[in-house]
């Protein structure tokens, strides 16, 4: 009940979030490029590699998607994100709102996620969405599980909306997970949030999935570290040589 009540207070701020910054995306708007570019210094300026991983501020990201392929035509359907401070979760720090892709809703996808398309009609457009989002997350590193697809839609979404490259640091919970449970052979959300005991609430809604990876995220820092990976710049040097 709780976590319902959550998402209905979220659904009604997040069109409010980043109101200051303009309702949307115009390519032609110079204050609406300026924002973005700003934000690029700034993500530059950003020096994390060095700090201890539970001192990171860090936005926690789901998307869901109308499939796997941006370049292919699929569309994002619903963005949920929620922010981590210096180690400390703050679901009070949330962002939701599906996007205005009513066509590209199939019954297979509704089903999955719970999304409607009524929702989907009475939502903003995409670019109205991006602008909200990145207003939310500032500077902060970007986390999702799976994160590739996470990475792929937003890359394609924030060219085609803006013609600039989407340029945060985007890490995956999986990877983090592997260092901390190394013998646990699945990378399931549900499979890994089960390890560490965190309830599996609302699954493929998209604010839901953000929770859950935001705690599998803490949990996982908090073992890494125990295992002596203190920085991202440990966590990065293990994940290469592991390539090798």
């Amino acid at each position: 009940m709780v976590m319902n009540q959550m998402y209905q207070w979220v659904r009604q701020v997040s069109g409010k979030i980043g109101v200051p910054f303009v309702s949307s995306m115009d390519q032609s708007n110079p204050h609406h490029l300026s924002f973005l570019r700003q934000l690029q210094k700034d993500l530059k300026a950003e020096e994390p590699l060095q700090k201890p991983l539970d001192s990171l501020n860090v936005t926690v990201l789901d998307l869901e998607t109308s499939g796997f392929y941006p370049d292919g035509g699929d569309k994002i359907l619903s963005v949920g994100a929620v922010k981590i401070k210096n180690g400390e979760l703050k679901k009070e720090e949330s962002f939701y709102t599906a996007v205005s892709e009513p066509e590209s809703l199939s019954p297979e996808v509704s089903e999955l996620t719970g999304l409607k398309k009524e929702e989907l009609e009475a939502a903003p457009p995409l670019a109205e969405v991006l602008q909200q989002f990145y207003a939310f997350i500032q500077t902060d590193i970007l986390v999702a599980h799976h994160a590739r697809h996470e990475q792929r839609f937003l890359q394609h979404a924030t060219y085609q909306a803006t013609g600039i490259q989407f340029q945060h640091r985007l890490l995956d919970t999986s990877f983090l997970f592997q260092i901390a449970a190394p013998e646990y052979n699945s990378s399931e959300l549900e499979a890994c949030c089960g390890y560490y005991d965190i309830p599996v609430n609302e699954r493929h809604h998209a604010l839901a999935d953000a929770i859950m990876a935001a705690e599998l995220w803490n949990c996982s820092v908090k073992e890494v570290m125990k295992r002596g990976y203190e920085t991202l710049q440990d966590v990065y040097v293990y994940l290469n040589q592991q390539q090798r």
